[in-house]
């Protein structure tokens, strides 16, 4: 991965090689300014004496993650692009909701059981555009970002996925109603809402990296329907086993499949359970996507850049044709107008939103009344919880060097996250503070392999 460089006034420059970083910081010219992403200052060069190339941050919105890349453009060539950084921006859309669930009933339980309280929701507006917090974090976060990478490199232009690839809708414009959904669009659209909804693996035997096709959970020759919770995708050899049996009959006598999901250590009750509760399952991941696209877009619009979009289809097709495996990361780089990618093996940063804290300082029951209180101060001996920490332990059981985030107590014994481990009851007189935390954790991964 690419080390981050500021010039000694802060203003940012071309990244450089990890090798050219440890030069500079050997020799004393730069020293070290942030630790995730690693980032170097320089004490002996400004900007104005420096040359710069066109760089882009491309984005790849999830609902889950959101992959994030700064590639490097060829001046005479703009679609031979250079991979420098690889992001995976892991939001907690999930935890926000739950969050607010909770206090929601816990709230009735309060108000409604002890004492009487009219209705107020009716007084309360929505102004335009509103999304929900869960929605809202992960604009928010996704737009924090690429301004931390603005201030880290001198992006020229910023281009985000934003639709499908829709030929239909090209073709005639006009087209809408029964003969829009049947159309040329409707295969696409349903095998790649099956492709998300399934996990890209057979649901049957749970196979990976085969040629998957379109099943029918409930046989078609039977009376079943073409809805979409009938459909799922099976690889050949379940597909062609199955035949028009119903599905409890092919689970329960089909040798072939029960020795397939034995070699993954699952069994055919289990597996046939998941499979007709899944195919129920709405895609709440795909409507979180769409519902925070446009404003995504909208608000990176406000960043003094050019902003350009890509389509979905363009992706798959740039990576399918370039083969490249399929990560959120890699994803991003593959948005857009692309003829050739170089440095694509590179690790990731994994950036996951932990939040900076709550301001509940109560423990509450079940009934949502207090049970316990927590310390009222936020630092102790100058750590706050989410500190990035270096911890030297000279003995003792826990001997070593130990680096990750804190977790403080009022004792003064922390706890450090470690990417595998907790380290629980490290003194805070061995603890070295790295970074302030900034309401995110960071690991870097190397770069999966898989199509």
């Amino acid at each position: 991965m690419a080390v981050f460089v500021l010039d000694k006034r802060k203003t940012p420059l071309m990244p450089c090689s990890e090798k050219r970083a440890r030069q500079l910081l050997v020799r004393g010219r730069a020293v070290v300014h942030k630790v995730r992403p690693f980032t170097i200052r320089l004490k002996d060069r400004l900007a104005a004496d420096s040359t710069f190339q066109p760089l882009q941050t491309k984005i790849d919105p999830g609902s889950k993650i959101t992959g994030l890349a700064v590639v490097r453009e060829d001046e005479q060539q703009p679609e031979r692009q250079v991979v420098l950084c690889l992001f995976e921006l892991i939001h907690r859309g999930f935890q926000i909701k739950q969050a607010l669930e909770q206090r929601r009933a816990f709230r009735r339980r309060r108000r409604n059981q002890l004492r009487y309280r009219a209705a107020r929701f009716d007084n309360r507006t929505k102004p335009k555009g509103w999304l929900a917090p869960s929605l809202q974090h992960r604009v928010d976060t996704t737009v924090d970002w690429v301004q931390r990478i603005i201030k880290l490199t001198p992006i020229t232009s910023i281009q985000q996925e934003l639709v499908r690839f829709d030929t239909q809708r090209l073709d005639n414009p006009e087209i809408s109603g029964v003969e829009y959904q049947q159309g040329t669009l409707l295969g696409y659209e349903v095998r790649e809402y099956l492709l998300e909804k399934w996990g890209r693996a057979c649901a049957y035997c749970g196979t990976q990296d085969v040629p998957l096709q379109i099943e029918h959970i409930h046989p078609k020759s039977q009376g079943g329907s073409n809805r979409i919770s009938n459909l799922t995708l099976a690889c050949h050899q379940c597909n062609q086993a199955k035949n028009n049996q119903p599905i409890a009959v092919f689970f329960e006598q089909d040798k072939g499949l029960k020795r397939r999901l034995k070699k993954q250590g699952l069994s055919a009750e289990k597996q046939l359970g998941r499979v007709l509760k899944q195919c129920k399952k709405p895609l709440k991941d795909a409507a979180a996507v769409n519902a925070t696209r446009w404003a995504l877009l909208n608000a990176l619009k406000q960043i003094d850049l050019p902003v350009l979009t890509g389509t979905g289809g363009q992706t798959k097709f740039n990576r399918q044709r370039l083969g490249i495996p399929k990560t959120h990361a890699l994803d991003a780089v593959c948005v857009g107008q692309i003829e050739q990618i170089e440095g694509w093996q590179r690790p990731t940063l994994t950036i996951k939103a932990s939040g900076r804290g709550c301001y509940q300082r109560t423990r509450l029951d079940r009934f949502g009344f207090p049970r316990g209180y927590l310390m009222r101060q936020k630092s102790v001996q100058g750590f706050q919880t989410g500190d990035l920490v270096k911890a030297e332990v000279p003995s003792g059981k826990k001997a070593g060097i130990h680096t990750g985030r804190v977790a403080i107590r009022k004792t003064g014994s922390f706890n450090i996250q470690l990417p595998d481990q907790i380290i629980q009851g490290i003194s805070w007189k061995y603890c070295r503070m790295l970074q302030r935390g900034d309401g995110y954790g960071y690991h870097q991964t190397s770069t999966v392999l898989r199509t």
